[in-house]
Order: structure tokens, then C-alpha cells, then sequence
């Protein structure tokens, strides 16, 4: 098929890009930072999630990572490709993918290959389909630091109920794969070695399906989904509370939240 077709530069060496047959492949690697996301990297996504859309030929994306890592969330130290383009986004939540992924006709196949933690969940939370290896591990530890995640909150309960939600939230407990395939988190867990071969039975399976309809029937289950509240970033963004978090956590020191 579709030889023809380049991706772009999405603007971050971090996500690696390559279409291979009607899918768009996606590739995390910063391995030496556990795969934690720059905000050019959330940037990179939504790019990729815009580019395809657009994409005739195109079925699929599949994002995975590299190594024992899928994604461990944000990177706490403000590391950038590129400063100054981010500074000039009025709305530093508008960097972030998840509400592209969806809005997205494309069938976004998540497969996950290791580690996957906060914003490695929401990325896992946010695709059409999740595909894991029984070697892969979740965690919402986003409490820990004082974040409150919008896109999180927005999702986890629809796919697992509010009482495993709150659980997850409030101890920000490590998964198994297969306790996150039991909770209904992830739709089929696989023995490591045959993560990649059943990804792409996946892929091939959507491209069977009809474009059109397979792009509805996304479209109507997503308008099932309620709206992330991103004002809960910008009511306690850089607070008193997510600080001390994000500083503590940057230091590798216990945190000392302040009261009162």
C-alpha cells in the first residue's frame, strides 16, 4: 500500500515515526528517563493524532514504547525540545493528546510493553483498543506529587467502576496486567513474547472493517464519555501543594504537604 506516505516531523526525537502498511507507528523512546513525557512529547502526539486523521489511506495508529518501558507519566523537571514554541501556547493543557486521540477516525491501538504510570495511562485510557504484555505494570500515582489529573478522573471510573477508581487513585497501588485486564483497564493481556504478533493480528483485523463505520461507532461509544474538567489543572497549577510535590518528588526527598 501505502509506500507513498511520509509522517512529518512532530516536533519531538522522542516519539519515533514510521507508517508501516495503513498504520501510523508511534514509538516512545526516552528510555533513560523511563519514557516520562516532555510536554513537547504530549505535543508530538496531538500532532501525530491531527496528521493521521487526515490520512486517507490510513487505519491505524499503534503507540507503544521501548524497552520494559510504555510511558511513566510527565517529566517533573521541565525538560524541552523546545522552549520557546511552548511558551507561545496560550493553554498549556492544549499540548496534551488525549482529547485528539479521540476526536481522531483513526483506530488508535495501544500496546503496551512494560511500565505504564500516570500519563502512560491516560495515553492507555484514551486509545480505541489496549493490547498488553503480562510483563506490563499501572499505577495512578499522581496524588503523591499533589496533581490532580483531569483526563484521568474523566476516564478511569467509566472503565472500571468508581469504587476500583477511587482505590487506584487514593493508594496509587501498582497493577499487574492481569489485575488491570480483570478490572476491564486494558482489553487483552499476552505473554510478552507474543505482544508484537497479536498487535498486528489487531491492526490487520481493523483494516478489514469499514472506514466509515468503524470511524461511527467510535465517534458514538466516545460521545458516551463525559468531558475531562481541565480547569482542575489551572485552579492549582504550580499551588502551594503540587510544588512541594514536584519538588519533593524532583529531590528524592518525603514530601512535607502544607496544611492550614
Amino acid at each position: 500500500m501505502v509506500a507513498s506516505v511520509v509522517p512529518p516531523e512532530f516536533g519531538s526525537a522522542s516519539i519515533i515515526s514510521e507508517v508501516r502498511g495503513r498504520t501510523l507507528h508511534l514509538r516512545i523512546d526516552r528510555i533513560e528517563r523511563r519514557n516520562a513525557f516532555t510536554q513537547d512529547m504530549y505535543r508530538a502526539l496531538k500532532r501525530a493524532a491531527i496528521w493521521a486523521d487526515g490520512q486517507a489511506e490510513l487505519d491505524s495508529v499503534c503507540l507503544t514504547g521501548t524497552d520494559k518501558w510504555f510511558a511513566a507519566g510527565g517529566d517533573m523537571a521541565g525538560k524541552s525540545e523546545d522552549p520557546e514554541g511552548l511558551a507561545n501556547e496560550w493553554d498549556a493543557t492544549d499540548n496534551f493528546p488525549f482529547r485528539h486521540i479521540e476526536r481522531c477516525r483513526k483506530i488508535w491501538v495501544a500496546r503496551i510493553n512494560g511500565l505504564c504510570h500516570a500519563g502512560g495511562l491516560d495515553l492507555a485510557l484514551h486509545c480505541d483498543v489496549v493490547i498488553a504484555s503480562a510483563d506490563a505494570r499501572f499505577r495512578i500515582p499522581e496524588l503523591l506529587r499533589g496533581i490532580p489529573d483531569p483526563f484521568m478522573s474523566a476516564r478511569i471510573a467509566e472503565a472500571i467502576g468508581i469504587a476500583k477508581a477511587r482505590y487506584l487513585f487514593f493508594t496509587a497501588a501498582e497493577m499487574s496486567a492481569t489485575e488491570a485486564d480483570q478490572m476491564g483497564l486494558i482489553g487483552k493481556v499476552v505473554p510478552h513474547d507474543e505482544l508484537e504478533a497479536q498487535t498486528e493480528w489487531v491492526l490487520e483485523q481493523i483494516s478489514l472493517t469499514g472506514p466509515e463505520a468503524r470511524a461511527a461507532i467510535k465517534r458514538d461509544l466516545n460521545a458516551r464519555l463525559p468531558m475531562s474538567d481541565t480547569g482542575l489543572f489551572h485552579r492549582t497549577m504550580m499551588g502551594p501543594e503540587m510544588v512541594e510535590g514536584m519538588r519533593a518528588f524532583v529531590e528524592k526527598r518525603p514530601v512535607d504537604w502544607p496544611r492550614g
